[in-house]
């Protein structure tokens, strides 16, 4: 199984999430933006006619889709349902990838409706990967899969997160969507580093980036940071993606995911060129390095 043969191999893009709240703004925009992400279970309302509306924008903007009902980080077998319906959506958009995360999502009957972190397990590991496969003969290619924000180590596990997510891409032969949002979040929770934590990701297997927005909020269990896509994108992300971009070779194509609180289309278009600032200055520093020897 092998990703979309219409992946292009071209210099480092950004673009957003297609939000319907800002359609109008990315439209007018779509000179700045190099691609779109769609997310799968925002369409699977939308009839046949209008899903081909986002196959038509395609020829004017690269677009992937991103899923997140499918809950494949489970033990649990990846619902038939749930994958017949980001089968449609894919299939009809004709996007060059999809995506989905490290994360379940249900149990046999009960929706928990949120991303939730499983053990990092080899158990969990060995059952991810069976449902990657299975979604990806349902869907016709492989994802490319995420790590997702979560507040806690998970009960059970028994290797660290980077470690489990390397051997869950190795062996379903998939590519990693790296959320530096997640992993400035999760350090901020468990108090690490997140460049030193980014570092330990299989970097090399990177072909898409997300960043996002939170903030940090205090309870009686002490304070914490909670992954929101409600605010703007904190510095420190801009500088974990011109961390990557000085380490890795490869094109990194850059996403920018906004849930609600939105502002004027300006101040994401602003986000969109401090990514490509990031990119830019992390490039020169791998270009200097590489001169150096």
């Amino acid at each position: 199984m092998s990703d979309f043969q219409g992946y292009k191999s071209v210099e480092d893009r950004v673009g957003v999430g297609w939000r319907p709240e800002i359609g109008v703004g990315i439209l007018e925009q779509l000179e700045e933006i190099d691609i779109i992400e769609v997310v799968a279970e925002n369409c699977t309302h939308l009839s046949k006619s209008e899903l081909k509306v986002f196959n038509r924008l395609s020829s004017e903007v690269d677009i992937v889709v991103h899923a997140v009902s499918l809950g494949l980080a489970s033990t649990y077998a990846v619902s038939s349902k749930h994958v017949e319906a980001v089968a449609r959506v894919v299939g009809a958009i004709g996007p060059e990838a999809w995506s989905e995360h490290f994360a379940f999502v249900r149990t046999t009957d009960h929706e928990l409706g949120h991303l939730a972190a499983p053990p990092w397990s080899e158990e969990t590991v060995e059952s991810t990967i069976r449902n990657v496969h299975v979604a990806a003969k349902a869907i016709g290619s492989v994802p490319h899969l995420e790590n997702i924000a979560t507040l806690y180590h998970p009960i059970g596990s028994t290797m660290s997160e980077a470690a489990w997510t390397t051997e869950i891409i190795k062996g379903a032969g998939v590519k990693l969507l790296l959320d530096l949002e997640n992993i400035y979040a999760n350090s901020r929770n468990f108090q690490t580093d997140w460049l030193a934590e980014m570092l330990k990701f299989p970097l090399s297997d990177v072909k898409y980036v997300h960043i996002a927005g939170g903030h940090a909020t205090t309870d009686e269990a002490g304070e914490y940071f909670l992954d929101d896509h409600l605010h703007p994108v904190a510095e420190e992300v801009y500088t974990l993606l011109e961390e990557l971009a000085s380490v890795v070779p490869q094109t990194l194509t850059v996403i920018l995911e906004r849930d609600g609180n939105y502002p004027a289309f300006e101040e994401i278009k602003a986000e969109l060129d401090k990514a490509r600032g990031a990119l830019s200055r992390g490039r020169k520093r791998r270009t200097a390095v590489q001169n150096a020897r």
